[in-house]
C-alpha cells in the first residue's frame, strides 16, 4: 500500500522490532459479482478490499494479498508526522507516513472493521472504519466506502472518504494513492502513455519497475497504467482525475500467485488538502485486456476538451501554498486568505496542448486585498516546475465584486508545449481575501 516502501517489509521489521504476533488472520469472507466475462471478489473481513480478480471461470487471479499491505484498496495520508494518538506511537519504520488510514488492517495484524455490505449481483458496496496503518490498533476517525460494478471486462469503482477526526488542524497537502493496486508475478511490466500528444495513438512506453523503497512515478498523460504479462495481456487502471502515476515491482518477477512474496504495484496519484470533516471522492475503472484493450477502454471515455474547474462544491484538486481557506464544506466559491506574502494557489496535474489553451480565464473577487496584481505561472511536460520566465501578471480589481479576469497566456513565446500545471499567485504581499469561483481554459 506504501508509495515508498512495500508493507511486506513493515511487517517483518514490526514482528522483529516489537515482538508482535499478528492479531488476527481470518478465513476470507469473499463477496463476489461475475457477468460472465471476469470476476470480482472482495473479503469482508478486511474491509471489503478487492483480493480476486480474474476472467470468468479462470482460477488464476491477478491480485496480490501477501500481506495486509496489498490488494486494490483504498489508502489516505495526511499530518500530522508522525501521527500519534494517545499514548500509541507509529511503529518505528513508519514514523513518516504521518496520519494514513488504510482500509484493510494495520502493520500490527489489526483489521479493519466492516459496518454495512450489500451486493444484489450487479453492484456491490462496503464500508467500513479504516486502521491506522503504522498504528497499533488504531481505527481511523473516518470512514471508507467503496461501490464496484461490472462492465464487460471493467471493475467501475467509486470510493469516498468521510473524515470525522477530532483534530481540526489543516495540515499541509499530501500525496494520495487512488487507489493502490498490487498484482501477482507474472505481471510485472509497467506499459503506459507518457508522451505530449495524449489520445492520438502515439507510441505507449515501457516504464522501468523499479523496486521498494525507490518505486518509479511518471506522468501518465491519457490516465491510465497497466501492468501486463510477457505476452502484454493484464491489468489497466484508469483515473480521469489523475495525470501522476506510481508503481514499480518487489523482488523477482515472471511468478508468484496471491499469497507470494513478488508483486506489482500501480497507484494514480493526486496532491490533495484532506479538512478534519471532508468528504473526499473519487472513480477508478479497473480492465482486464491486452494494452491495447486497455487504452481503447480509456479512449471511449468522454472527457472535456480543455481542463475547468469550478469550486461550486470542492476544491477541485487545488491546494495552497502560504495561504488557506475557511475549510470544509466549499460553498460557491474558494475563500482563500493571503496569510503570508507570495500566496499561491498550485492546480493538480493535467494536460493541455499551448495551443488549444491559449487563454486562461480566473472569475475570481479580491477583497482588502491593497495591490492585487496577480501572477499566473504555468509547467509543462518538457519544462517541469514553476520559473518567473513562464509567467505573466494582470491587475485584479479591489473592489470585492467577482470579475472575469482573461490571461491570454499565448503572449508570452514561453507558453508552449504540453501544459501540465498551474500556479496562481493573487498577490504578492499577505493581507486579505480572494474569493475564486472558476478557473478555466478558454480558445482566442
Amino acid at each position: 500500500m506504501k508509495a515508498w516502501f512495500s508493507k511486506f517489509f513493515a511487517v517483518v521489521l514490526a514482528m522483529i522490532g516489537t515482538g508482535h504476533a499478528l492479531a488476527d488472520r481470518p478465513e476470507p469472507q469473499m463477496s463476489w459479482l461475475d457477468n460472465g466475462t471476469i470476476r470480482l471478489g472482495v473479503d469482508l473481513q478486511i474491509g471489503g478490499a478487492i483480493t480476486w480478480l480474474s476472467r470468468s471461470g479462470d482460477t488464476t487471479n491477478l491480485i496480490n494479498s501477501f500481506d495486509w499491505g496489498r490488494q486494490v484498496q483504498m489508502s489516505y495520508y495526511a499530518g500530522p508526522v508522525p501521527f500519534i494518538a494517545g499514548t500509541k506511537h507509529p511503529a518505528k519504520n513508519w514514523e513518516g507516513l504521518g496520519w494514513n488510514p488504510i482500509q484493510v488492517g494495520d502493520t500490527y495484524g489489526h483489521r479493519a472493521r466492516l459496518l454495512e455490505q450489500r451486493n444484489d449481483g450487479h453492484a456491490l458496496y462496503v464500508k467500513c472504519v479504516p486502521m491506522q496503518w503504522p498504528l497499533d490498533d488504531v481505527p481511523g476517525e473516518c470512514t471508507f466506502e467503496s461501490m464496484l460494478e461490472l462492465d464487460g471486462p471493467v471493475v467501475h469503482a467509486r470510493c469516498r472518504l468521510v473524515n470525522a477526526r477530532s483534530d481540526h488542524t489543516l495540515y499541509p497537502a499530501r500525496t494520495q494513492e487512488l487507489p493502490a493496486v498490487y498484482t501477482n508475478g507474472p505481471w510485472h511490466r509497467i506499459i503506459s502513455y507518457t508522451g505530449a500528444k495524449p489520445f492520438t495513438h502515439d507510441a505507449v512506453t515501457q516504464l522501468e519497475a523499479k523496486p521498494p523503497p525507490q518505486w518509479n512515478g511518471w506522468d501518465a498523460t491519457e490516465n491510465w497504467s497497466a501492468l501486463v504479462d510477457d505476452a502484454g495481456w493484464g491489468l489497466g487502471v484508469w483515473n480521469p482525475g489523475a495525470v501522476r502515476f506510481g508503481g514499480g515491482f518487489n523482488a523477482q518477477p515472471g511468478a508468484g500467485g496471491p499469497k507470494d512474496n513478488p508483486c506489482g504495484y500501480l497507484a494514480p496519484q493526486r496532491v490533495e488538502l484532506l479538512d478534519h470533516d471532508i468528504t473526499h471522492e473519487y472513480r477508478y475503472d479497473l480492465v482486464l485486456g491486452t494494452v491495447e484493450e486497455i487504452r481503447a477502454h480509456v479512449y471511449r471515455q468522454p472527457r472535456d476538451a480543455l481542463p475547468a474547474w469550478r469550486f461550486a462544491s470542492d476544491r477541485q484538486g487545488w491546494r495552497y501554498e502560504r495561504a488557506t481557506d475557511t475549510g470544509w464544506p466549499i460553498r460557491d466559491a474558494l475563500a482563500v486568505q493571503l496569510t503570508q506574502d507570495d500566496p499561491a494557489l498550485l492546480s493538480p496535474r493535467f494536460v493541455a496542448h499551448a495551443e488549444a489553451a491559449p487563454v486562461l480565464v480566473i472569475d475570481a473577487a479580491f477583497k482588502n486585498v491593497a495591490a492585487p496584481h496577480g501572477q499566473v505561472f504555468w509547467a509543462s511536460l518538457e519544462q517541469p516546475g514553476f520559473e518567473q520566465s513562464r509567467s505573466l501578471r494582470f491587475d485584479g480589481n479591489p473592489d470585492g465584486a467577482f470579475h472575469e479576469y482573461r490571461i491570454r497566456l499565448s503572449d508570452s513565446p514561453a507558453y508552449r508545449g504540453a501544459i501540465t500545471q498551474l500556479r496562481f499567485d493573487p498577490a504578492d504581499h499577505a493581507g486579505g481575501t480572494v474569493r475564486i469561483r472558476a478557473i478555466h481554459f478558454a480558445g482566442e
